[in-house]
């Protein structure tokens, strides 16, 4: 009978984790740790929010299932930080300083050394990091597609109105009240139905839902990625395909960002990443970068691999290319310019710069402009 021997890729991750632990539990020994590290556990810095504490919880399962010992030891702990995001739900994020504030605070006690690890949503990290701060590890991407929600007096026959054939958003009456928070979302379905109305809708995923059943609008937009992370799938109605909706750069995506200075826990992280992930996000947030003038600038940035009709199979993604859609947008519908480049994967980077300065070129330039 053959041996089934552990593939090679997970050995050599399984031995990192290893010998990452073995010298925790030595320091952690030491009656003379070095000044600049802290005891265990180490502490894991995220949003307070149900679906923030369910991907801390699958990022820190993932870290310990090479090595069980980190998590026997009680390495790690959860801490939860309460963000200007999450505080401030009464205006959109674009009116107080945008997705960045949903990571000011935690990076803030990242730098301050009071927690060692902070999880993110990647849609929600600032494309520039902060001094001293580095993107250390992006997780297996979950569904980046984004769902129509109804109440429940359209649910039923817009359903059925789809399964015959037509499109989700021919499945909303006209004039239907959309609650919103996302330019991005707003402008895409204003250019295809400039008769939808919005109102804004903000807050935690359930906060949202019961918004809706209460009769605060006739349909919201949530990312797949989040209902399903919170066992809440069902709840999608009407899934957007990405060629009628282009997701937010990074959705779908769990990214860990620590101090540059911390090199054991850059290379425990480096035993998770998940290289797709980087590669798709390195592509989108290069888009991002380039594109973002203003936080009230509807974009979107989606990027997959795709098998290629001739597979070189000369690099890591050789049988595969690196596909980037990109979208730039007015607010109300009334501009909306969306390409696509294809090449490498490990050119992810060029990509998403030339791309968006494509994208760029060819958009008026009051659309970057910060109105205030």
């Amino acid at each position: 009978m053959k041996q089934t021997t552990m593939p090679e890729a997970l050995m050599s991750q399984s031995l990192q984790l290893q010998q990452v632990a073995a010298e925790a539990m030595r320091r952690q020994a030491s009656p003379h740790p070095p000044s600049v590290r802290r005891s265990l556990p180490l502490r894991v810095g995220t949003r307070g929010s149900p679906l923030a504490l369910v991907q801390t919880r699958a990022f820190l399962t993932r870290l310990t299932r090479f090595c069980p010992l980190l998590r026997d030891m009680g390495a790690f702990q959860e801490h939860p930080i309460n963000t200007t995001g999450d505080q401030v739900q009464s205006r959109r994020l674009a009116e107080i300083g945008g997705k960045g504030l949903f990571a000011k605070e935690i990076h803030e006690s990242l730098l301050a050394r009071q927690i060692d690890f902070a999880v993110h949503s990647l849609k929600d990290l600032e494309t520039v990091l902060p001094p001293g701060l580095t993107l250390a590890c992006t997780l297996k991407r979950e569904d980046a597609r984004d769902v129509l929600i109804l109440s429940p007096a359209l649910r039923d026959k817009a359903k059925a109105l789809v399964a015959q054939g037509h499109s989700p958003l021919d499945a909303l009456p006209f004039g239907a009240r959309i609650g919103c928070a996302s330019v991005r979302r707003q402008a895409q379905l204003l250019h295809r139905r400039p008769d939808l109305r919005f109102c804004l809708l903000r807050g935690n995923v359930q906060t949202r839902l019961d918004k809706l059943a209460g009769g605060a609008c006739d349909a919201t937009l949530l990312a797949l990625a989040g209902l399903r992370r919170l066992g809440m799938e069902d709840r999608a109605d009407l899934i957007l395909d990405p060629e009628l909706m282009t997701p937010a750069a990074g959705q779908g995506i769990v990214g860990v960002t620590v101090r540059e200075e911390d090199r054991e826990l850059l290379d425990l992280l480096s035993a998770i990443e998940d290289p797709e992930a980087r590669a798709v996000a390195t592509a989108e947030r290069a888009l991002l970068e380039v594109l973002d003038g203003s936080c009230r600038t509807p974009i979107g940035g989606y990027a997959r691999l795709r098998l290629k009709s001739q597979p070189s199979g000369r690099t890591h993604f050789g049988d595969r290319e690196l596909v980037l859609t990109g979208l730039v947008a007015r607010e109300d519908g009334s501009f909306h310019l969306k390409r696509e480049i294809v090449g490498e994967p490990t050119e992810a980077l060029r990509l998403g710069r030339e791309l968006g300065l494509s994208l760029k070129a060819d958009s008026p330039a009051d659309i970057f402009e910060d109105h205030g």
